[in-house]
């Protein structure tokens, strides 16, 4: 199962120009206005921020999402739901899309439809791979963020809950994708503050009466959207098994969830795992813990479960680690930038868990800097200061990383200016022996995210957002990661970012 092919294919993309890039746009993009009745998503509303509470609950008085799948999981089992959790599919070769992070129903979310439907309208079905819904998950969010941007994808939408999604005790996700009604059983939380917690903290809202006629509507066409078996998930095909867990808030599953992910993962058959965080991202690995001991990545590892490749979301920007494992190669590989506002690419210091020349980011380093230098500039009103042209930025990157740009020349940049050397240090470009100054250093990835993803949010070109599609033959396994700019030149045919084809025999 070794890697046949690691060639990036780059028609126009950001790895052979800015204008590939989107730094220069000729024309607008069909996505300029939103439909009628979408509102553009911030965290800077009080109603926002209360709803998204339960991330800072779940990590002072642990994270609950454990003991409650294990009800929702027993109330499917009570509809003689099928244990496996598994959808089966007859046909060895077919193709499916696969986005992360999507649902802040923004122009940015709107803007990955086009160049998804041109390419992937011909899949035979879509993933989507963690936060369906910002900041809660409540079911009355799906009108805007679901239903509404994907309504002209005529082929079945599965998807696994990432933590937003479980900030609603997953009422909203378990009605609309395993058509599960009723609220979830509060957490099980004890001493003095625990009534008092469930009382304030996990109680979803009702529901308006026209967003059930939604979910009512959206159900109706059984063809275009199949109930998938639960919050976790496998499709069975005749060359390749798909793996989708539930990670709940923090990241990890429960020994149910575990106890079940072993068995679908034994055998001989390849496997691709589709989890809501990632096992690799920033030059690290996440491993994902298991209740009661033991990591998801060393069932992925096990020789004898046979995956060769993991994809996770949370994290809003394409990343791909080809790690060794044995005499085998695994593609760690991150892809959240469906939709939701940009995580920095800049502050991954030179690769070590890979070597450098191996790995794969999208935006590229130097257009995440020159993006952040902007918003900062804007932010600060210090636009000279702080705004590095994507050039500067990329010069600067090379320089403190000690590698070449990726575009155009491919020789190590000379000394940059004072200026930019400045910027890249309070911005959080490491230098190329992982050494990371602290004391200068403004927050761009440290910041909690109700208020990272105001500063880190535009609706303006380039949105370095992205999406995969995933060909599935009967010994290949390719994964293309298309660019989107947000650019009218590119709305219909998407630059391919990156592209590995991993052989299934």
């Amino acid at each position: 199962m070794q890697v046949d092919a690691d060639d990036v294919v780059t028609r126009g993309g950001s790895r052979v120009s800015e204008a590939g890039a989107g730094w220069h746009c000729g024309t607008p993009a069909r996505h300029a206005e939103l439909p009628d009745g979408v509102q553009r998503f911030s965290w800077r509303h009080p109603r926002v921020l209360w709803r998204s509470r339960n991330d800072v609950i779940a990590k002072v008085f642990g994270d609950p999402s454990h003991a409650m799948r294990r009800k929702w999981v027993a109330t499917l089992a009570e509809r003689d739901a099928d244990p496996a959790f598994t959808i089966v599919r007859e046909q060895p070769e077919f193709s499916f899309l696969l986005l992360g992070d999507t649902g802040e129903g923004d122009r940015s979310q709107y803007a990955v439809v086009p160049p998804m439907l041109a390419v992937g309208a011909d899949t035979d079905f879509m993933v989507v791979c963690s936060d369906v819904i910002y900041p809660a998950g409540e079911l009355d969010g799906y009108p805007g963020k679901f239903f509404r941007p994907y309504a002209d994808y005529q082929a079945p939408i599965y998807a696994i809950p990432g933590n937003h999604d479980w900030y609603d005790g997953l009422t909203g996700f378990m009605r609309v994708f395993c058509d599960v009604t009723g609220d979830a059983e509060p957490p099980p939380w004890r001493g003095p503050l625990g009534p008092l917690l469930r009382r304030l903290w996990w109680r979803p809202g009702p529901a308006a009466a026209a967003t059930l006629a939604e979910v009512g509507k959206w159900r109706a066409d059984e063809r275009r959207h199949p109930f998938q078996p639960g919050p976790y998930w496998a499709v069975d095909t005749p060359s390749l098994r798909i793996v989708g867990i539930d990670t709940g808030i923090t990241g990890g599953i429960d020994r149910d969830q575990a106890a079940w992910l072993r068995r679908v993962s034994a055998g001989d058959k390849p496997k691709l795992l589709v989890t809501g965080k990632p096992l690799y991202v920033d030059d690290s690995s996440r491993p994902g813990p298991i209740e009661g001991g033991g990591t998801i990545d060393e069932i992925v590892r096990d020789p004898d479960h046979h995956y060769v490749a993991a994809i996770g979301g949370d994290i809003h920007n394409y990343q791909r680690y080809p790690v060794p494992v044995g005499d085998r190669v695994i593609q760690y590989v991150v892809s959240g930038g469906g939709g939701a506002f940009m995580h920095a690419t800049h502050t991954i210091p030179k690769t070590t868990v890979v070597d450098e020349g191996g790995f794969r980011c999208y935006p590229l380093r130097g257009d995440s800097l020159s993006r952040y230098s902007r918003l900062y500039g804007r932010w600060t009103r210090l636009s000279r200061l702080f705004e590095l042209t994507p050039a500067e930025a990329a010069r600067v990157v090379s320089h403190r990383l000690g590698m070449p740009t990726t575009r155009p020349d491919g020789g190590v940049s000379p000394r940059p200016s004072l200026r930019a050397r400045l910027v890249a240090v309070l911005l959080g470009v490491p230098r190329r022996h992982r050494h990371r100054p602290r004391l200068l250093r403004l927050p761009v990835r440290r910041l909690p995210q109700r208020f990272r993803s105001e500063l880190a949010d535009w609706d303006r070109p380039p949105f370095f957002k992205n999406f995969l599609r995933v060909n599935v033959t009967e010994t290949e396994l390719t994964i293309r990661c298309y660019g989107v700019t947000g650019c009218g030149e590119n709305e219909l045919d998407p630059p391919c970012e990156d592209e590995v084809t991993i052989s299934l025999r």
